[in-house]
């Protein structure tokens, strides 16, 4: 069983009044979905959530990084999802805020034809 599935049981809890959200493995890791939907991805044991334009300066203004991986060719890719704060990790009402701004990013950015 991959180290991180106990991290990603205690996430899909406090995602769940959120309806149906799963995790799908993925690179090394986990996506993590609502309706088909990825707002937050699990790499190394760390939670990270969607952002855009418009929501991240939440997640700047708290320090909190961007998830970042570096390529075979050595070359740092930035992707447009942040850490999730720690203390959204102690319970669904801490959660809550920082899944819907994702949510909301991830709908935001939503590719065209994609329901």
């Amino acid at each position: 069983m991959p180290a991180d599935s106990g991290f990603v049981a205690h996430l899909l809890e406090l995602l769940e009044p959120f309806d149906v959200v799963v995790a799908k493995r993925m690179f090394g890791g986990h996506g993590i979905f609502r309706d088909g939907l990825m707002f937050g991805l699990v790499a190394d044991g760390v939670f990270y959530l969607k952002t855009d334009a418009e929501n991240r300066p939440e997640f700047e203004a708290c320090d909190l990084p961007p998830f970042r991986y570096e390529g075979k060719d050595g070359k740092v890719t930035v992707m447009s999802y942040s850490q999730c704060p720690d203390e959204a990790l102690d319970s669904s009402t801490a959660m809550a805020p920082w899944a819907r701004s994702a949510l909301a990013a991830a709908e935001r950015n939503r590719k065209p034809g994609k329901k």
